[in-house]
């Protein structure tokens, strides 16, 4: 049977189109910016939805996204997703490893209208290293191991010579899909450290290279999602809380670190990557100071034209602060999440459902119960029915035993398991995405 790993003490990701989830670092990363993703088109000639698949949008840009990060979710839940949902997911990889955003006829080779980018594919891996194979998975083509290990082959050949990734494999590096494979391939038990380019670089060299020093006016301590063309930093919140999580070897399923720090901003001389991530956090805490929630600007051309609340890059920038061990300066961000987030979600669907489920995960809040909505029900409702799902009452008292407790260690020379996250699309629904490695044992 497939089951679902459910993490234990000890035990140890923007947009793909422009037409997709909003900011989020668990969203995918589009090509060209860091720009707010546009929500899934519902137009009447959307093709009838494939059976297994969470959500009833249209699936073209974001039907991998939201399916892995649907069974993330779960994960952290102690829910088992159906077979035919698996299955589903498993069907959609090339037969080169990697996945494209939505491949509407599995049984078709990839081609031109199907081509993998690393934001689905590192997503798709990171949420199958939490699949157990069904029994006899020796005999079965594409079972969950196998479609992990292709995939990380995949991402590693896709490798830019600065160290870090694009969203196509070969465009220029970004912050987002960086982090998102490096999460990626640490969930698979790797070492992201240990992946030299052919110039020597790192994935690490690559995050730090997109690092804004603490006196930069604006956005001290930020990441940026890309240089612009004039080769000019400007901070962005969906990138720095990716970042943040990969610096620091955590993903979106990680719980608050121990014990409690508070973020604060430091340049030393030589720029470690941990204390690159505890910069990101400290502008994170900052950001979210005031309001207590991110903000996203209006869309070009939109009547609108004041900033809206960014409900997913919000959400992310929850999990990123608990990574880092700063869940107090996170609670104002969680409580304006669990007043204000419902109708958010109901319009994202799983991707957003799964978002929520993350940040009250990793801030230690009640997923069942958060602002009295059930997001594990509501989730579970998108797609097929769970094979296995515990009551309310058996995960409440389960959930005071996952707390991960993570090392007090101000910073170090780079991080070489864990990870992060990446970023994909939907608009007004900013998704996070990161996998720690910690505790996995699948090597491809």
């Amino acid at each position: 049977m497939t089951t679902v790993r459910v993490r234990r003490p000890g035990a140890a990701v923007l947009a793909a189109a422009a037409a997709l989830l909003g900011t989020g670092l668990l969203g995918p990363a589009t090509a060209a910016s860091a720009a707010p993703k546009p929500s899934p088109s519902s137009s009447p000639a959307a093709p009838a939805l494939p059976e297994g698949l969470y959500g009833t949008g249209d699936p073209t840009y974001d039907g991998v996204w939201r399916q892995s990060l649907a069974f993330m979710a779960q994960q952290v839940s102690g829910v088992e997703p159906a077979r035919e949902s698996v299955r589903w997911l498993l069907d959609q990889q090339c037969a080169g490893g990697g996945f494209a955003a939505y491949r509407p006829a599995p049984d078709k080779p990839c081609d031109d209208a199907t081509v993998p980018d690393t934001n689905a594919t590192a997503a798709a891996v990171q949420a199958l290293t939490g699949v157990e194979d069904p029994e006899g998975a020796e005999e079965e083509k594409g079972a969950p191991h196998q479609a992990v290990k292709a995939g990380a082959s995949w991402l590693k050949e896709a490798q830019n010579e600065d160290g870090g990734w694009g969203y196509n494999p070969g465009s220029p590096s970004d912050a987002n899909s960086t982090s998102l494979v490096i999460s990626a391939l640490a969930a698979t038990g790797q070492r992201p450290g240990d992946l030299v380019s052919g110039t020597g670089k790192t994935p690490y060299d690559a995050l730090l290279g997109l690092a804004l020093p603490c006196d930069a006016e604006p956005g001290g301590g930020a990441f940026a999602y890309q240089p612009d063309k004039a080769g000019k930093l400007a901070a962005n919140a969906d990138a720095t809380a990716a970042a943040v999580l990969a610096g620091l070897g955590k993903d979106l399923r990680t719980r608050g670190a121990q014990p409690q720090q508070k973020p604060e901003c430091a340049t030393p001389a030589k720029p470690a990557i941990e204390r690159a991530a505890r910069n990101g956090a400290a502008y994170l805490a900052d950001a979210l100071a005031g309001s207590g929630h991110l903000e996203q600007p209006p869309l070009p051309g939109a009547e609108e034209t004041a900033p809206a609340p960014d409900f997913g890059n919000t959400a992310d920038a929850v999990i990123a602060l608990a990574a880092a061990g700063a869940t107090e300066e996170a609670q104002p961000a969680l409580q304006w999440l669990e007043k204000n987030a419902e109708g958010w979600a109901d319009q994202g669907g799983p991707a957003a459902y799964a978002q929520l489920v993350l940040a009250a995960h990793a801030a230690g809040a009640d997923a069942r119960d958060f602002g009295g909505t059930d997001l594990v029900a509501r989730l579970n409702a998108t797609g097929p029915q769970p094979a296995t799902a515990p009551t309310p009452e058996a995960a409440a008292t389960d959930q005071g035993s996952t707390r991960e407790e993570g090392n007090g260690d101000e910073e170090g020379d780079g991080i070489n398991t864990g990870v992060v996250v990446g970023s994909f699309l939907v608009a007004g629904i900013g998704i996070g995405f990161l996998i720690s490695g910690r505790g996995r044992n699948r090597t491809p």
